[in-house]
């Protein structure tokens, strides 16, 4: 099935600009200067109706939506996007209210904020919320963006929970069911700054099948047709393929000891690299060899 929507899915602390300090209004410039060639901007770009977008952001993964949500909107504004508002949904009960559905089907975007990624499945999972966001994504003009908590529930399989320093150790690593917008990836974030490779190994060892996505902070994929995958922002994406692994001692150790896996294949890729999740193909865009 061709997917008609947009995934962008994003590691964590976007750098939107310190909207709460004092002096926003003369460090503007500055702040719109990095809103010109970041992620941001580049969800307002990719809208069907760009700075005319109606966005939505959802705070549910947040434990303060009170607070974040604000700060985006403002993030928006000061890209031109004005058509944006917070969608609060704290309680299950809420994502069948036909307000906050109504307001789903009429936007082009949403934006989920970080926090807690098996908060934001619990709540919204198997609600008519769920079931209007996938359709849309399937069959629509339509973006759903997501940071940190929100990136990691985009996929069928989700982590929740794992040390970076145990990440290798079986058993560590807890892996659930996402709101299901892509198949056969798993998506972790923050992933350089907080050491969390050995999570994404033990993900992918465990089903080779799956691409294990870790993804940087202020560092994202723009994912077109549910295949084609570009990064954007200003740090790295690593993709785990596990395809090929020919040896682990998975099944045979006890829980807690570690895990060996023999041939597992990664890329590395920065701004405007992309990858093919049909053929696995990974392209540089300014490679050398060009």
């Amino acid at each position: 099935m061709k997917i008609q929507g947009k995934l962008i899915i994003i590691g964590g602390a976007v750098d939107k600009g310190s909207f709460t300090e004092t002096n926003l209004d003369k460090d503007a410039p500055k702040n719109l200067n990095f809103f010109e060639e970041g992620i941001l901007k580049r969800i307002i770009k990719e809208s069907v109706n760009k700075e005319l977008s109606r966005i939505e952001v959802i705070t549910t993964a947040s434990k303060i939506p009170r607070e974040i949500g604000p700060e985006y909107v403002k993030a928006f504004s000061y890209l031109g996007a004005n058509n944006v508002d917070v969608l609060y949904i704290e309680r299950r009960e809420q994502a069948s209210e036909p307000e906050v559905l109504e307001r789903l089907r009429a936007a082009d975007v949403v934006m989920f904020t970080g926090g807690d990624q098996l908060r934001l499945t619990s709540i919204l999972g198997g609600t008519p919320f769920d079931e209007i966001l996938i359709d849309k994504y399937r069959n629509t003009d339509f973006i759903y963006a997501g940071t940190s908590a929100g990136a990691a529930a985009a996929s069928n399989s989700m982590i929740y929970q794992g040390s970076s320093q145990e990440a290798l150790l079986k058993g560590e690593v807890k892996i659930t069911s996402g709101l299901g917008l892509i198949d056969d990836v798993v998506i972790d974030t923050h992933f350089v700054q907080r050491g969390r490779i050995g999570r994404l190994f033990q993900a992918v060892v465990g089903n080779p099948k799956v691409l294990g996505i870790g993804l940087g902070e202020d560092t994202g994929l723009l994912i077109l047709n549910g295949r084609q995958m570009e990064a954007i922002g200003s740090g790295l994406v690593i993709l785990v393929d596990g395809r090929e692994v020919k040896d682990t001692n998975l099944t045979q150790v006890d829980l807690g000891k570690p895990i060996s896996i023999n041939h597992l294949v990664t890329h590395v890729m920065s701004k405007h690299d992309t990858f093919d999740l049909d053929t696995f193909k990974m392209t540089i865009s300014s490679s050398q060899y060009v």
